[in-house]
């Protein structure tokens, strides 16, 4: 299997080399220090409130997306406003990341297509990054070119990809781009491109970057009211990436919280693939440590929460809430102890794979939990078919609408989800990752209602029944007979290898 995914992969490669397209834009940098509130222009980032509506709204649904960075299903509990849209709207059980690391993973919601076929693997690189992602063509892929060419007004604010420099100019398919780079982790201290303005936001309270989204986002969803036009927003916030920096209101605000200490605490699975055996018990220190960081993991969510609140509650006051959807969810999952793994992620179990998805809005059941097998490449499908826009790629993924609207899933739907991680440590990615905290070696995998499969480029297989042993610790891979454990790799390699229509297609044979 790896030799011919290896061909495939060679040949995409050469062809995406021979159709690089340069991109050199240049972009007016403002090196001065940044205006008062009240000298910024209407809608500006940090600028004064823009003008109330100046007509009614437009017919189409609006969307409102929030993606958070590393957010783990155990902080959910935590946030009181996301827990009430929960209640207005349903709770996806089964939503999964295609990729357990940041890049690889927002390439894939960007586009609705999976890492083999964005070819992003990586955070940094040859072959991670904005870079890769520009270079390859996947920004001619993304979901707000579609919909600005079905009349939507587009805005991102916050994270794009890994390694985006604030100096380069705004891509193609935001009408509003207020997006910063790696210095959006710390919070403080940073620059935003604002539509290719760069402004140096610093160290005071009013400066913390999960803040001046939230306030971006209210003046963004403002002027598209008072344009009468349909709008799409992405919100990507840093928080609670590392080094998980809360607001300062919330510093200290859950001390004596302890992680969750669930079955997979400080526990290896049976049958442990060989990267993981070897990893020993939590020491007191490791686990203090653990306890502190996802402290402060909770305190940084919080202005996240208010965020979310204060979204709904602008959009109630415009007459905006039932006419938009509004959407939840995270890049990527985080473990913390669990497995005896200190902090990190790159796995393909649960705690790194399966994230929140929540989602309100028009014909969106209330206080629903819904089970159906979801991915992160339906996201983009979905909101163009929301807006009934014409896709600009293939797509991998399909339409979520109907299943968000409580029915049942279309025939044909896939019943699994293709997981792909290359080994990632590279220098200069902010998700480098210690040997200890789950640095696991390439694999492949697929996620069902039933199972996880794992497949590593070692070697090694994992097979756990999700059904009778949800925490994924009874590794039952030495025990499956021939016959099902080719049934399995066929229908991983199918997936591994698939494109458009053919990802849908697959189908796991009896075994």
């Amino acid at each position: 299997m790896q030799s011919s995914r290896a061909a495939r992969r060679w040949a995409a490669l050469v062809l995406a080399v021979a159709a690089i397209v340069a991109l050199v834009v240049a972009c007016t940098v403002d090196s001065g220090r940044r205006p008062t509130a009240a000298q910024r222009r209407p809608g500006e980032v940090g600028g004064p409130a823009t003008p109330g509506p100046a007509g009614p709204p437009s017919a189409r649904p609006n969307i409102v997306f929030v993606l958070t960075d590393d957010l783990s299903t155990d902080l959910v509990q935590y946030m009181p406003h996301l827990q009430a849209l929960a209640r207005r709207g349903t709770s996806f059980s089964n939503y999964f990341v295609v990729d357990s690391l940041c890049c690889p993973s927002r390439a894939s919601i960007l586009t609705g297509q999976y890492p083999h076929n964005t070819r992003v693997f990586y955070n940094a690189g040859p072959e991670g990054g904005w870079n890769q992602f520009q270079r390859v063509g996947d920004g001619r892929k993304v979901y707000g070119l579609a919909l600005q060419a079905a009349g939507y007004r587009t805005g991102i604010m916050g994270k794009y990809l890994n390694h985006y420099p604030p100096t380069d100019a705004p891509p193609k398919g935001w009408n509003e781009w207020d997006v910063t780079g790696g210095q959006g982790y710390d919070e403080f201290n940073y620059d935003l491109n604002i539509n290719g303005a760069v402004r140096h936001f610093g160290h005071q309270p009013a400066d913390y970057l999960t803040d001046v989204l939230s306030g971006g986002a209210q003046r963004f969803i403002g002027a598209a009211r008072a344009s009468g036009r349909p709008f799409a927003l992405e919100v990507a916030t840093y928080a609670p990436h590392a080094p998980y920096v809360p607001a300062p209101a919330d510093r200290g605000t859950f001390s004596g919280l302890s992680a969750p200490r669930g079955a997979e605490w400080d526990r290896l699975p049976t049958a442990a693939p060989r990267w993981l055996a070897g990893y020993p018990r939590l020491a007191p220190g490791i686990i203090a440590r653990i306890d502190r960081l996802y402290r402060r993991r909770v305190e940084a969510v919080q202005a996240v929460d208010r965020m979310i609140g204060a979204l709904q509650t602008d959009l109630a006051r415009q007459g905006l809430l039932d006419h938009t959807y509004f959407v939840f969810s995270s890049d990527n999952g985080y473990h913390m102890g669990q497995r005896r793994m200190r902090p990190g992620k790159q796995t393909a179990y649960d705690t790194d794979v399966r994230v929140p998805l929540i989602v309100a809005g028009p014909g969106v059941p209330a206080n629903r939990i819904d089970p159906t097998v979801l991915s992160s490449i339906d996201l983009t499908p979905t909101f163009e078919q929301i807006a009934g826009a014409r896709s600009r790629a293939v797509l991998d993924g399909r339409s979520m609408l109907s299943i968000w609207h409580g029915r049942p899933a279309p025939a044909g739907w896939p019943p699994g989800v293709l997981i792909e991680h290359r080994e990632s440590n590279l220098p200069g990615d902010p998700d480098q990752q210690s040997r200890n905290s789950g640095l696991a070696p390439s694999y492949e995998a697929v996620r069902t209602r039933d199972f996880l499969y794992v497949e590593y480029v070692t070697g090694d297989r994992e097979y756990y029944d999700v059904r009778r042993d949800p925490n994924e610790l009874d590794n039952l891979a030495g025990q499956l007979s021939l016959g099902r454990r080719a049934a399995l790799h066929d229908y991983l390699d199918g997936l591994a290898g698939c494109r458009g229509a053919t990802c849908r297609a697959q189908t796991l044979a009896a075994g």
